[in-house]
């Protein structure tokens, strides 16, 4: 049954997509050129509705019970409103923040917390009344860092569906089965839009599609991956969606450092500095598919690996991002800031 989900909701969003790019064109959802964005005339965005109403078929006929997923719906649905409001009418960032916060508190309410991570063993550190704030961060945190991401055609719905499917994959291994369903069917839904996506895209996602699926990543990872909270698997999540949240993590430390507002674009992003190297928008948006996929790799290997193998892996993963980040130069773009600062020259 999982994967009959994964095929309908594929299908479902073939077939949806196309009718959403009409809905966007009609009532003037686009995205007009500028000289931030790399693409040169005006596409229609709003396609983030057509993977969520492909999740949405997606549950109703293959898990018609409410009671276990009822605040990830309620939840994706304040941030689907978010994100139409921000494709049709361009509200401001705090507007936009306080969509994804709303949505993070109907889900934390609704029991999905963080609540414990195990130090060694049975040794457990019980987070109590702070599970709601962590949950909430974490939450709002990957939502903006696949937000963030989508830069090139592509790009969010490919690395999104990366993720959802190692989580996928490491949730049916340990027999969960909601994650399992929620995530192939997000796999389904988003692959099937991604047809349109990528380059050269027919149609965006824009806000409606990134902060979708940064919300619903966010949420099944800490519905699965978190069930039995240790410090190796607290990374996990983390390693999966690597690429994201380093990007993101980048901008933020770029931004405080230069004293702009933390929501202010600019085009120093990972895909921004890997078109500067030469390389051209498919062969960037391959790339960083290809980065995603072996931070993945990584992720799956962990989660088998005993105590000591687990620390190798990630003293090699870290060595590993500053190889790559050396190598391709991106590391000249990305800290500039802070490396003039301490008169560092490369």
């Amino acid at each position: 049954m999982l994967y009959i989900a994964l095929i309908v909701s594929f299908f479902s969003s073939i077939i949806i997509t196309p009718i959403v790019k009409r809905f966007a064109l009609k009532i003037g959802a686009t995205d007009q050129p500028n000289e931030r964005k790399v693409h040169t005339s005006v596409m229609p965005r709003l396609g983030g509705l057509a993977i969520f109403l492909s999740f949405i078929i997606g549950i109703i006929l293959f898990y018609p019970n409410p009671g276990d997923y009822w605040p990830i719906l309620v939840g994706g649905t304040i941030i689907i409103l978010t994100g139409i409001l921000d494709d049709i009418f361009t509200i401001s960032a705090k507007y936009k923040l306080l969509g994804q916060i709303i949505a993070a508190l109907v889900t934390v309410l609704g029991g999905i917390q963080i609540e414990f991570v195990t130090i060694w063993q049975d040794e457990r550190i019980y987070f109590e009344f702070f599970a709601i704030p962590i949950t909430i961060i974490w939450i709002v945190a990957i939502t903006n860092a696949i937000n963030l991401i989508d830069g090139l055609d592509g790009l969010a719905a490919g690395v999104s569906s990366i993720a959802l499917f190692t989580i996928s994959v490491i949730a049916i291994t340990r027999g969960d089965i909601l994650i399992a369903f929620l995530g192939l069917v997000m796999l389904g839904s988003t692959v099937g839009f991604l047809v349109y996506n990528f380059y050269p895209a027919k149609i965006f996602m824009g806000d409606t599609g990134s902060l979708f699926l940064g919300y619903m990543i966010s949420v099944v990872s800490v519905l699965g991956l978190y069930k039995e909270v240790t410090i190796v698997s607290l990374i996990i999540p983390i390693i999966i969606l690597g690429i994201p949240i380093m990007d993101t993590t980048f901008a933020i430390i770029r931004r405080i450092v230069q004293g702009r507002p933390l929501s202010s674009p600019d085009k120093f992003h990972l895909h921004h500095c890997i078109i500067r190297l030469g390389f051209t928008h498919r062969q960037t948006v391959i790339m960083i598919y290809a980065l995603s996929i072996l931070f993945s790799v990584i992720a799956i290997v962990l989660t088998r690996s005993t105590l000591w193998g687990s620390i190798s892996i990630l003293v090699s993963l870290l060595i590993l991002v500053e190889l790559i980040v050396e190598i391709t130069g991106v590391i000249s773009d990305q800290y500039r800031p802070i490396l003039n600062l301490i008169g560092w020259k490369k």
